[in-house]
């Protein structure tokens, strides 16, 4: 794979960008908006919408911003040596003592994956409110494949989604190459799915014998 942001060390100075511009965004947030994690993410997405081309600056180029709701990409980019990145906002307020969300289907990645000149990168923004004022602490900015598997698992959900265990404990080997960590999956997913069959095995089981019940119940 050619020479990309990642390999290069440029996502470090993005990871600075969007710390220092974040938080020198004082009037970002209202009373309410501070109050819900759920508002503060979005308005911390759309604000990178309308900016994440300024971070990227003569590096990039194409940069995108119009995706679908359930699209795999909240912002993409290619960079000059014909390399493509989708990025996945995600923002984590450090005072909750559980997140754990969805990053992507497997398939999907799998698919996506498929040409090397493509990176599934996540951003992700962790963060506190103080006095009604977003305090931006970190910015992770990496390829998916520098997550360590110690910090992932799969959610039932399709395919199965890859996510974060826990927000709080982000594992980042920035060693780990693309083939190590899809092939970590792949055993991974050949564990996953037959615990599924085994669980909708007894699934079934039940249900068997729920509907044994009302067979045997008068009809009314």
């Amino acid at each position: 794979m050619k020479q990309d942001f990642f390999s290069q060390g440029k996502n470090k100075e993005i990871e600075k960008k969007i710390k220092d511009f974040l938080n020198n965004q004082n009037d970002l947030l209202s009373i309410s908006t501070a109050n819900s994690p759920r508002a503060v993410g979005d308005a911390i997405q759309e604000i990178l919408e309308d900016n994440f081309d300024k971070f990227i600056s003569t590096e990039g180029k194409n940069f995108n911003s119009s995706f679908a709701r359930r699209a795999m990409a909240d912002l993409a980019f290619e960079d000059n040596n014909g390399n493509y990145y989708i990025i996945d906002v995600k923002t984590h307020r450090l005072d909750t003592k559980f997140n754990m969300p969805n990053l992507t289907s497997v398939e999907r990645l799998s698919r996506f994956y498929e040409d090397d000149n493509n990176n599934f990168t996540i951003l992700l923004i962790s963060y506190l409110i103080k006095n009604g004022i977003l305090v931006v602490e970190n910015v992770c900015f990496v390829p998916i494949e520098y997550l360590s598997w110690e910090c992932l698992t799969i959610g039932a959900l399709g395919w199965g989604q890859i996510q974060i265990t826990n927000s709080n404990n982000i594992i980042i080997k920035e060693n780990l190459t693309r083939r190590s960590w899809m092939l970590e999956l792949c055993d991974t997913m050949l564990e996953f799915y037959p615990r599924e069959i085994l669980k909708t095995n007894k699934r079934i089981q039940k249900f068997e014998q729920i509907k044994q019940f009302w067979l045997a119940k008068e009809s009314n």
